[in-house]
């Protein structure tokens, strides 16, 4: 549904996406990973036709984004919240249905769904300063989905929410799946990933570096299981290639406590391709 093809973008000296090719295929929902700066957020303008690129093609259904009607299939919850605090729950997606070119029963009853979809039904007359910030980012994604479209993008959409907000948005996420949506969802959270995501694409200063089902990642890049040993009052991770043999021997030995194991996952993948140095 939506492809790349050997897309760049610079920001004046800055290159933010190095040669990107990926295709997101119908239905599914594609996980987008990265650091801080990795160029995510570029990409998503890229997909929605915000931005241009220096080189390379952005198709979504072998169609430009910046077409109008290619655009009127596509939800967007940007990582910026894109609503008006000082409007009602209610005034903001009325409001942006009228952008999306809803009016009369059509506008009231989608806005009554999507209300309802983010459980903010009964706080549709408060002025969204005063949410939370897991309220406000449910009234971003309702906004994205007055038009019911085709396909979401959906930013860092779980930024600064509480762990409640956040479940909520997961359910909703993955009943949107159900409905059959196809979804671009952008984060640094692993958890987030591995919960949702059917296929998962890594990227660092703007270019591709793997992608595949978490499955095909941990086999692929280098993850493997891992074991800790707690002899006395000191766990330490085991490190010869035959982890049976070295408890049996601390077992020989009365040195062992107990153990236990780690699977092999997405954030050593993560860690593996991205480095293990810091980010500011």
């Amino acid at each position: 549904m939506l492809n790349f093809k050997n897309i760049s973008f610079s920001y004046g000296s800055n290159l933010a996406v190095d040669q990107l090719s990926l295709q997101v295929n119908p239905g599914e929902i594609y996980g987008l990973l990265g650091p801080n700066g990795a160029g995510k957020s570029t990409s998503v303008m890229l997909a929605i036709g915000f931005l241009t690129p220096d080189n390379g093609v952005v198709e979504i259904n072998g169609q430009s984004p910046a077409k109008p009607e290619v655009r009127q299939q596509l939800g967007v919850a940007p990582q910026s919240l894109s609503i008006y605090e000082e409007l009602t729950a209610l005034g903001n997606l009325q409001f942006f249905g009228k952008m999306y070119g809803l009016s009369g029963n059509k506008l009231s009853e989608r806005v009554e769904w999507a209300l309802e979809f983010v459980s903010l039904s009964d706080r549709c007359k408060d002025t969204a300063a005063s949410f939370s910030g897991g309220m406000k980012r449910r009234l971003n994604l309702a906004a994205a989905l007055l038009h019911d479209p085709d396909m979401l993008l959906l930013d860092e959409p779980t930024a600064g929410v509480d762990p409640q907000s956040r479940n909520s948005l997961f359910e909703n996420i993955e009943e949107l799946k159900r409905q059959g949506k196809t979804i671009i969802y952008t984060t640094h959270y692993m958890e987030e990933a591995e919960r949702l995501c059917d296929r998962v694409g890594i990227i660092d200063k703007g270019k591709l570096l793997a992608q595949g089902t978490i499955q095909e990642l941990v086999k692929e890049h280098g993850a493997e299981d891992r074991v800790f040993a707690t002899v006395g009052n000191t766990e330490q991770e085991l490190t010869s290639e035959n982890h049976i043999a070295e408890l049996a021997q601390l077992q020989s030995d009365g040195q062992l406590e107990h153990f236990r194991t780690e699977r092999a996952n997405l954030e050593q993948v993560f860690l593996n391709l991205t480095g293990r140095k810091l980010r500011d």
